[in-house]
């Protein structure tokens, strides 16, 4: 037989009002007990120990914060671009099937981000990732006319994995998105790789596309930060001004063309207007994606690149300067 367990707060035997008044004070008498006896707090992390504040983050944050030389933001840029800057170059430099699937892979991340951003509208995902690695493989394989039939085909896909969804409720904002999506990212990504498969000088021209545009968007940076003082766009980007701008379109002109200086095959008055056209257009890139992020409330597409950003803070200005620059080589060089 198990034994009775000690009753730790026996009846008082108490009972009516006078009971309950007494029973009353007893718990007031308890707590006032509780209160001045002092705990002590076992979460306060000892001194150097693993659970110190800012060891977990340290221990857990990104690999590049975690290097002993990663202690400015300046230098976490440094530590974050050199693997891309290597990723960048080798894929350009080898061409071919290697260059079609890193552009895929990068298309399929800024469709992530971009349909991260815009879940609220429930794009129609699945159809839209193969489309444009579709029109991104027709691209390298085929003819401008192939990429169209793609792009016309992916209309009919989409229609059937929206009809079968369970509600049709705002399934025009879904499909508006997903179209968008097809158009902005999978267009740009498409140049690319048309512009890289141009015959003898495809390389080195879509080389002297995204030179012309890092160096204008670094300058106006450089610019904007120094003299500038007259905003341009203050519902878009209010950090942009007019002395940025300048600076900017200086810089990628004058990036292109001294790039263009060491290939013969590309005169200095046509590298300079080519370099002229692409450092017009990549700040509308750039405001671009910035109206469209602050419209929906995200300061950065992602994080893929650390302190840079996403696939799209990057290559936002890349996707409309390789159209551009696909076309100018066209028309100067072919």
């Amino acid at each position: 037989m198990t034994p009775p367990l000690d009753d730790l707060d026996p009846p008082t035997f108490q009972f009516g009002p006078e009971g309950r008044r007494r029973r009353k004070e007893q718990e007031e008498e308890a707590e006032a007990a509780d209160a001045e006896l002092e705990v002590p707090s076992f979460d306060e992390p000892v001194p150097g120990s693993p659970d110190e504040p800012g060891e977990d983050k340290a221990r857990t944050g990104p690999i590049w914060q975690r290097l002993p030389f990663a202690k400015g933001e300046t230098a976490q840029r440094v530590i974050v671009v050199i693997p891309w800057l290597v990723f960048a170059i080798t894929i350009v430099a080898v061409g071919g099937e290697l260059f079609m699937l890193g552009m895929i892979g990068l298309a399929v991340l800024g469709l992530r981000e971009l349909f991260r951003m815009t879940a609220a509208f429930a794009p129609v995902e699945i159809p839209a990732y193969l489309a444009v690695a579709a029109m991104i493989i027709t691209a390298h394989y085929g003819t401008a006319f192939n990429i169209l039939l793609v792009l016309a085909a992916a209309f009919p896909v989409i229609f059937f994995f929206a009809a079968r969804r369970p509600s049709h409720d705002n399934v025009t904002i879904s499909l508006a998105v997903t179209f968008f999506a097809i158009a902005w990212l999978g267009l740009g990504f498409t140049h690319a790789v048309l512009l890289r498969d141009l015959p003898d000088h495809g390389g080195a021209l879509l080389i002297d596309v995204l030179v012309a545009t890092f160096v204008g968007d670094t300058a106006a940076y450089g610019a904007g930060r120094l003299f500038g003082s007259r905003k341009i766009t203050p519902r878009i980007s209010p950090n942009k001004t007019l002395e940025g701008l300048i600076g900017g379109f200086i810089g990628g002109t004058m990036g292109f063309w001294f790039a263009g200086l060491y290939q013969d095959w590309l005169p200095g008055f046509d590298a300079l207007l080519m370099g002229m056209v692409v450092a017009a257009i990549a700040p509308i890139g750039d405001l671009f994606a910035s109206m469209l992020k602050r419209d929906l409330s995200v300061k950065d597409t992602g994080t893929l690149f650390g302190p840079h950003g996403g696939v799209i803070d990057r290559l936002d200005a890349v996707l409309f300067t390789v159209v551009a620059g696909y076309y100018l080589s066209v028309a100067f060089v072919y």
